[in-house]
């Protein structure tokens, strides 16, 4: 058993150590530099307060970007110097956003340990490398991020620093090898657990999905299945859950062996960059004549994910689901395809940015609903609470109350248990229910909401906030708008109100301002301005375009054709 002792190192303040919704994220170049990790985990540490952290169980580990493997070795040390009395650790630093989430709330240590809280090393979807993203974030001990209350005060510690502490003489600890180190301190014994990153997390996932049920469909000749890991920590799941668990073919999956550049990809589940399933699914520039009926993403630490449905060139069907319609279809459909919610679903919930299709199947279905800001703490607070069963937001997440983190793999499934349920007596030789026959209806019952999202990204921080700050003075005359709004595009509804989203959390009281920019339409349609907190350098304005249709024959136009009126008027009417 090795000893180590506790060192003292002066420290100042570095600037721009500011949380955004998802943790802090930079490039490495920054990460790199003398102090700059040592100083956000130490102020994280003093944000919780000594009485918290000393003797506390700590989960540590990533998606297994660039820079990570360092970076847990670091975190070790410094947990160790500061009283954390064990650290858990993915084999090899890998544990997905929702995985991590899962340990935290599920997993019991051989001595009965459970863990208090996680540092979770992702920059979520964004470029990984030696020149791209790194990123850091605390999750509490319910599994999901800190709120802001917690962020906020790391922030403030950030500005004040002036020492963190390491733990010197103890060893970097192996993290490609299962099994716990001991090692003994000034305050006693201090433990590294190093365990299987999938078993947790495969066992939660069986708990809530029939396994049974999706293995026939996925191993019906019929059918035909293709996962995406981008080359990201999904990978690390996607053997395990998806061939050795559901029956699919290896074949099925792509880019599924996790490396620290994503393969030098772009993790980001979406039509872009998720190049090679798209083309697997029958678009792109070389597509395959004979796509999958089914598809999906994951990003590079896998909460996120992107649903396709079966393509064809001859049809031109593309069958993309929109992740706000995503969400709505998991809830219309969740009581009767996944034994998880067989008793009835709490409540539902979307971030404000995110189309009001889910609000339409809350409304129907008689369930409560709540629209919420963007970051999934706010959705957290109504799980602990026992209000929301599903919830979801525009960005390619989704998720339920399993855990706190929104969770790629966990919609994968859910897609797969709805596929499963409608083609429970289509196996044996019936016409297969598809994605797209799924999407249709849903539309035809509630209506579609037509959307789309544009952003701009690495602004200049102040001209973006100029623009915002323009955005809000012209909701002092909504009549002078809708003046504006004839003169542009007669064929596009009034506005009928105006607002600088504020949400007033029902759990804790707490108020969140300033979260984005409403222009709401007669006929419900929408526009949205946000500024987004996930970019790693300047500013993301985000915009979004919404419009409701209800009328069934006009449900299946193109969504630019659909939204033409409205993007003229929003680009004219906003610069």
């Amino acid at each position: 058993m090795a000893n180590f002792t506790v060192n003292r190192v002066v420290t100042s303040p570095i600037e721009g150590q500011k949380p955004g919704t998802s943790g802090l994220r930079k490039k490495v170049k920054v990460f790199t530099q003398p102090h700059y990790l040592h100083n956000f985990v130490q102020s994280t540490f003093n944000a919780l307060s000594a009485e918290k952290v000393k003797g506390s169980t700590l989960v540590v580990s990533g998606d297994g970007r660039y820079y990570s493997k360092d970076a847990i070795q670091i975190i070790i040390k410094m947990a160790a110097a500061n009283g954390v009395r064990r650290v858990w650790v993915g084999q090899n630093g890998l544990l997905s956003t929702p995985a991590v989430s899962a340990v935290v709330r599920e997993r019991v240590g051989a001595d009965g340990s459970k863990a208090n809280g996680a540092f979770i090393l992702t920059a979520s979807h964004n470029p990984g490398g030696p020149n791209e993203d790194f990123g850091i974030k605390y999750n509490m001990g319910n599994g999901g991020p800190a709120p802001e209350g917690i962020t906020d005060k790391i922030f403030e510690n950030t500005k004040t620093i002036k020492e963190y502490f390491i733990a010197e003489g103890l060893p970097d600890v192996d993290i490609s090898a299962i099994g716990v180190s001991n090692f003994s301190g000034p305050g006693g014994q201090f433990d590294v657990d190093v365990f299987d990153s999938a078993s947790d997390y495969v066992k939660l996932m069986k708990s809530i999905f029939d396994f049974q049920s999706i293995k026939k469909l996925i191993t019906s000749p019929q059918f035909s299945f293709c996962f995406d890991a981008l080359h990201g920590v999904g990978g690390a799941y996607a053997k395990r859950m998806f061939v050795e668990e559901l029956g699919a073919k290896e074949s099925s999956l792509l880019n599924c062996v996790p490396k620290e550049d994503f393969g030098g990809g772009h993790p980001d589940p979406n039509l872009t960059y998720a190049k090679e399933l798209v083309a697997r699914m029958g678009l792109g520039t070389n597509p395959d004549s004979n796509p999958p009926e089914f598809g999906a993403a994951a990003d590079g630490d896998a909460d996120r994910n992107m649903i396709l449905g079966k393509i064809l060139l001859d049809a031109n069907m593309k069958f993309f689901v929109t992740p706000s319609d995503s969400v709505a279809i998991i809830a219309a459909n969740a009581v009767q395809a996944i034994p998880y919610f067989s008793s009835g679903l709490k409540g539902v919930a979307r971030s404000m940015p995110t189309s009001a299709a889910l609000d339409v199947v809350a409304k129907s279905l008689n369930l409560k609903f709540f629209e919420v800001p963007t970051g999934w703490k706010f959705f957290g607070n109504l799980m602990d609470a026992g209000l929301c069963s599903i919830c979801g937001e525009e960005s390619f997440g989704t998720g339920s109350d399993h855990i706190r983190e929104k969770d790629g793999i966990w919609a994968v499934l859910a897609w797969l248990s709805i596929l499963a349920h409608k083609n429970k007596d289509n196996l044996d030789g019936g016409k297969l229910v598809t994605v797209e026959d799924i999407v249709k209806q849903h539309w035809a019952t509630f209506g579609r909401h037509y959307y789309t999202r544009y952003d701009y990204e690495n602004v200049d921080a102040g001209a973006a906030k100029e623009v915002m700050a323009h955005l809000v003075d012209l909701q002092s005359s909504i009549s002078g708008v809708n003046t504006t709004i004839k003169g542009i595009r007669s064929d596009v509804t009034d506005v009928i109100s105006a607002d600088e989203f504020e949400y007033k959390d029902p759990v804790d009281g707490s108020v969140s301002k300033n979260q984005g920019i409403r222009y709401l339409f007669e006929d419900g349609s929408r526009l949205v301005f946000r500024l987004s907190g996930t970019g790693s350098e300047g500013a993301t304005i985000r915009l979004y375009i919404e419009q409701y249709e209800k009328d069934s024959s006009k449900t299946g136009r193109d969504s630019q054709e659909a939204l033409a009126p409205l993007v003229k008027y929003f680009y004219l009417f906003s610069f």
